[in-house]
């Protein structure tokens, strides 16, 4: 009796090896419930079970699988790494999710091009391989529920579920009284990335310290290629 073909760890049964028949429901709602027990876990101050819960979540099939649909579904899904690598047909995406796994994982370097200001100068701008980009969009739904529960509630820009017309209206309510502040003031952080001390991050930002410490050493001692 020949052996029987077993699918993905953690994939849902009968749809091994079709993208085209993902529920994206219940992969939404199982991730969803995972992040939920994050946040719970990061309100009463569990952190052991807060990094025990994203391991669960950073190996869930159904993780994976929203990962590189993000990747493969956003404006940069037709821009390649230094690998040249695009994941554009449902057999490559698939096969993507179940490459998806933290044992012998190494990002790669970044592709450097140069973008046109209004100003005449260039914005330098680096891009991850499909494979980086999916593996960072992986590890960003466990620690999503982490920063959202402890960010500010005044905090607007790149947060899930925020936009700027919210912002406006916090603005707002809050310049609108009679005894509000009568002055606005706006800062930028110049080379804020780039100057941040990466040992605070390795201390302080609670995730898989391999998977850290490869991207910040990748940031460190790596250059990006130019195109």
């Amino acid at each position: 009796m020949g052996k029987q073909k077993t699918a993905p760890a953690g994939a849902p049964r009968g749809k091994s090896g079709t993208w085209g028949k993902v529920d994206w429901k219940t992969a939404r709602r199982e991730v969803r419930r995972l992040q939920i027990r994050i946040a719970k876990a990061v309100l009463e101050n569990r952190w052991n079970r807060v990094r025990a819960l994203q391991h669960l979540l950073t190996r869930s099939f159904h993780a994976k699988l929203l990962a590189v649909k993000r990747v493969t579904s956003n404006k940069g899904k037709k821009t390649p790494g230094v690998d040249g690598i695009l994941w554009k047909t449902a057999k490559a995406r698939w096969r993507a999710a179940c490459s998806l796994r933290r044992r012998g994982y190494k990002p790669q370097p970044l592709r450097r091009i140069y973008i046109p200001k209004k100003n005449g100068k260039k914005r330098p701008l680096s891009i991850p391989t499909m494979l980086d980009r999916a593996m960072q969009a992986l590890y960003k739904q466990a620690l999503a529920p982490v920063a959202e529960t402890t960010a500010d509630g005044n905090s607007y820009g790149f947060r899930e579920g925020r936009r700027c017309a919210d912002a406006t209206a916090a603005a707002f309510n809050a310049l609108s009284k009679p005894n509000s502040a009568p002055w606005v003031l706006e800062a930028d952080i110049t080379g804020c990335y780039d100057n941040i001390c990466q040992n605070w991050l390795m201390s302080n930002i609670p995730m898989d310290r391999e998977i850290l410490r490869k991207w910040l050493g990748r940031a460190r001692g790596t250059r990006a290629r130019g195109t």
